[in-house]
């Protein structure tokens, strides 16, 4: 028989951006091994370069980024990330975004617009990713732009079990800030006991971004402690005044509860001086100090990320550590 056979070791690298250093680490730290050292800067004109400081032939690789403000900068570097692994063999690249940048523009509104969630799966497959992790997509129909296997994880279970271990005692109602996500609302309920359900019924504004108007609450929810839920927090706009009209509806109190805390301005003023007793939200992207206040809580999102990478690498199941819902 010709031809010669050898048995490889799968070898499992971490690789980080700049764009959330504590995050990786943490994740690295959980993994039980290190980050990747590298060089990385950007030149007069802004471009970016990066260099990998050990030999990656041959790697299980996952690159981690989260896509936050300056957020196209962070994407290129991530991008430059992936094609520097390619181009130095990595066996399999998976690219880790804890936040998808433009999640949000995922469909057509109106005539010539673009569809930029597409466009930066596109840019990923291109510079060579083979798999992607992300956690809470704006829409779940993101996964089918990427042309691989996309690993949607939920942040719903540890938010969840934070608030039904803190409000579990009181007369809760799980509300939706619109009713696109009642969906997402009714995984809440399921999960805070069959808390009853409401919506708010909202507008909002096509002429200017991140303008909406709450119009009213469909559902019941006097005298209950509202868990308000949604996947981000960008300006604070939508969820302040969706809190406004529980409370206005005559709610006991409100909890804000998001994944991924954009906190773009004027957010952290407009939740500082909100109706809501705490707003609670992951790190999948960093929190400045500045952007730090008394209601704010932060859960950390490097267990879900690390126990992904370890099934991916070791070939398990994924949709398992959510009881087969995602």
């Amino acid at each position: 028989m010709s031809g010669k056979k050898r048995t490889t070791e799968k070898n499992l690298m971490v690789f980080s951006g700049r764009a959330h250093p504590a995050l990786a680490e943490q994740v690295a730290d959980l993994l039980e091994t290190g980050l990747v050292p590298q060089s990385a800067y950007a030149f007069a004109n802004g471009e970016l370069y990066v260099r990998f400081e050990e030999s990656v032939r041959g790697c299980d690789a996952f690159v981690i980024q989260s896509h936050t403000a300056p957020i196209n900068e962070w994407i290129m570097e991530h991008l430059i990330m992936v094609d520097a692994l390619k181009r130095a063999s990595a066996k399999r690249i998976t690219v880790v975004m804890p936040f998808y940048g433009y999640g949000r523009q995922d469909k057509k509104h109106r005539g010539r617009e673009p569809i930029s969630a597409r466009l930066v799966a596109d840019l990923f497959k291109t510079a060579g990713a083979d798999r992607l992790i992300t956690v809470d997509l704006h829409a779940d129909q993101t996964q089918g732009f990427f042309d691989g296997p996309v690993d949607h994880l939920m942040a719903l279970p540890l938010l969840a079990d934070y608030v039904k271990e803190k409000y579990g005692t009181e007369d809760l109602a799980v509300v939706s800030p619109d009713a696109g996500r009642i969906k997402v609302a009714e995984k809440w309920s399921a999960r805070l006991g069959g808390a009853p359900l409401a919506f708010i019924h909202k507008t909002r504004r096509t002429d200017v971004a991140n303008e909406v108007v709450a119009n009213r609450v469909v559902g019941e929810v006097a005298g209950k402690i509202c868990v308000l839920t949604d996947d981000m927090i960008d300006t604070g706009g939508t969820i302040v005044k969706a809190a406004e009209a529980c409370m206005a509806d005559g709610a006991k109190g409100v909890v804000i509860v998001a994944t991924h805390a954009i906190l773009s301005d004027p957010a952290v003023e407009r939740l500082k001086g909100s109706t809501a007793v705490e707003v609670v939200v992951t790190d999948t992207l960093p929190i400045p100090e500045d952007k730090q206040f008394d209601k704010l809580t932060v859960l950390s999102i490097a267990p879900l990320i690390s126990r992904a990478i370890h099934e991916v690498f070791s070939d398990g199941s994924v949709t398992t550590m959510f009881d087969g819902m995602a």
